[in-house]
């Protein structure tokens, strides 16, 4: 008997200096807390990978399960106003931020030219222009005009730059109108007097604001323009035509034959 227990101690004692078997260590290392790397080629095709946080501009993150992503300038009494499906459901991202840079730089010229049709026809040129203002561009002399050029052709190149991905020549099919993800439509950086608010609150009322005066003078533009072209007079003109016309005064009084006036 006393043979039999100091056979068994050796036994035990020699077996905890034996080699580990290769099937235990592999057992060991699924539990180990070692810090090494995991390949991601190692993770099943079939298990969600983690959706990459998007980072927030101006305060805007975009959410596809709101209206145009959630971009600002819906209000009353029309709030949401998509007659002809340009932000509907399916649309992506980057068609949405084409459309309202579209929208924001066309409204941006549009209060401009507003402005400048009842500028360019009431004050004094220096070149000698007059006249309706749809027909005071032909008027303008040629350096002038290359120079009027040439400063919108740098902006809108600058403008590219800012927010357009670069043209991959040898796939154009994946940077054709394509816009930067980290930019906001018509967010050029162009803040000279420092209006652009901080808080995003803030921001997106300045943006609403901005897209209801580009869309109110897109449309008044759009109607000067018009009126210009059927009876080729200035804006105060017209005013003052129908003026005579509502008072009872004949407005074609002492016209020659031929005259428009």
């Amino acid at each position: 008997m006393m043979k039999l227990a100091i056979l068994s101690t050796t036994v035990a004692a020699t077996a905890a200096f034996a080699p580990i078997s290769s099937h235990t260590a592999s057992q060991s290392a699924l539990y180990s807390t070692t810090e090494e790397a995991i390949s991601t080629e190692d993770i099943p095709a079939d298990i969600p990978q983690p959706i990459p946080a998007v980072a927030a501009i101006n305060g805007w993150v975009p959410d596809e399960s709101m209206k145009c992503y959630g971009l600002p300038g819906a209000v009353a009494p029309t709030g949401y106003f998509d007659p002809l499906g340009f932000a509907q459901s399916g649309i992506t991202l980057n068609e949405i931020k084409r459309n309202r840079e579209a929208e924001v730089m066309h409204g941006r010229v549009a209060m401009i030219a507003t402005v400048g049709y009842f500028a360019g026809e009431q004050l004094p040129s220096p070149f000698g222009i007059t006249g309706p203002a749809n027909d005071q561009l032909q008027q303008m002399p040629a350096p002038a005009f290359a120079l009027l050029t040439v400063a919108i052709g740098a902006a809108e190149l600058k403008r590219a730059t800012i927010g357009w991905v670069e043209p991959d020549f040898g796939d154009w099919s994946k940077t054709l109108w394509k816009l930067r993800d980290n930019y906001y439509p018509g967010d050029v950086g162009f803040d000279p007097l420092g209006l652009k608010p901080e808080d995003p609150k803030a921001f997106a009322d300045m943006q609403t604001r901005e897209l209801q005066n580009g869309r109110l003078a897109m449309i008044g533009w759009a109607g000067m323009c018009a009126q210009e072209l059927c009876n080729h007079r200035t804006i105060m003109g017209t005013i003052d035509f129908y003026n005579k016309i509502y008072s009872g005064v004949n407005p074609y009084e002492g016209c020659g034959d031929g005259i428009i006036c």
